[in-house]
C-alpha cells in the first residue's frame, strides 16, 4: 500500500496515541482506586462525592469532557492563579487535556470495577492484617490490593480497550495522534479511504496487543488458571 510519504506521520501519531492511552490509564487507575475506597468508606461525605463523580462523569460523552477541559480548563486555572496574584496566561496543551479527560472518564468506570472487586474480599482479610499489627494502609497495599487486582484485571482490560479507541477524540483539539495524522495525509492526497483504513488497522493492532497483554496478566495473577492451561 502506497503511503505517499506519510508513513512517518502515522508512526509518530501511533506513538502519541500509545503515550496518551498509557498516561490516561495510570492516572485513571488512581482515580478508580480512590473512588472505590471512598464509596466503601464509612464517611458519608466521601461516599457522596464518589457517587456524584461516577454518576456525572458516566453520564457525559467523553468528547464533551475533552472540549470542556481543553477550552475551559485554562480559564479555571487562571481564575485560581489570580488568588495568588498570578496574572499570566495559562494554556493547557491538547495532550494534557486529553490525559485529564480520558483519565477522569476511565476512573469513573474503574471505580465500579474496583468497588465490586473489593466487595469480594472477605472482611476477615482486613481483620487478620490489623490483628498482625499492620496499619490500615499497610493492610490494604500488602493484603487487599493484590487480591483486588487479580479480580479487577478482566474488567480493567475491557475498559482499557475502550480507552484506546477514545484517544481518537483528542484529535479534535489538535493532538497529533493517529486520527490527526491520517487527516493530514487525506488533506494532501485526497484519499480518505486509504488512510482511514490504515488508521483502522493500527487501532485494531493496538487493541489486539492490549488484549494479549491483558490475558497474560490474568494468567500471571491467577496461578490456578495458569496451572489448568499448562
Amino acid at each position: 500500500m502506497d503511503l505517499q510519504g506519510f508513513g512517518h506521520l502515522l508512526i509518530s501519531g501511533t506513538w502519541v496515541t500509545i503515550q496518551l492511552a498509557l498516561a490516561s490509564l495510570a492516572v485513571g487507575l488512581v482515580f478508580g482506586l480512590m473512588g472505590a475506597a471512598a464509596k466503601l468508606s464509612d464517611n458519608r461525605l466521601a461516599r457522596w462525592i464518589a457517587t456524584g463523580y461516577t454518576t456525572i462523569v458516566r453520564g457525559l460523552p467523553e468528547l464533551l469532557l475533552v472540549l470542556t477541559i481543553y477550552f475551559g480548563g485554562a480559564q479555571l486555572l487562571m481564575w485560581m492563579a489570580g488568588w495568588f496574584g498570578y496574572d499570566e496566561y495559562i494554556e493547557i496543551g491538547p495532550f494534557i487535556a486529553g490525559v485529564a479527560a480520558l483519565s477522569i472518564a476511565f476512573g469513573a468506570y474503574a471505580t465500579e470495577v474496583f468497588r465490586m472487586a473489593m466487595m469480594e474480599i472477605p472482611k476477615g482479610q482486613w481483620e487478620s492484617g490489623l490483628a498482625c499489627g499492620m496499619s490500615p494502609v499497610k493492610t490494604f497495599f500488602r493484603i487487599i490490593l493484590p487480591q483486588v487486582w487479580r479480580l479487577a484485571i478482566p474488567g480493567l482490560g475491557n475498559l482499557f480497550q475502550v480507552l484506546m479507541k477514545d484517544t481518537a477524540l483528542v484529535s479534535v483539539v489538535g493532538l497529533n495522534d493517529i486520527m490527526r495524522q491520517a487527516q493530514v495525509a487525506i488533506s494532501a492526497t485526497k484519499e480518505p479511504f486509504t488512510f482511514f483504513m490504515i488508521a483502522a488497522f493500527i487501532y485494531l493492532l493496538l487493541t489486539a496487543v492490549a488484549t494479549a497483554v491483558t490475558m497474560l496478566m490474568e494468567r500471571a495473577a491467577n496461578p490456578a488458571a495458569r496451572g489448568r492451561n499448562s
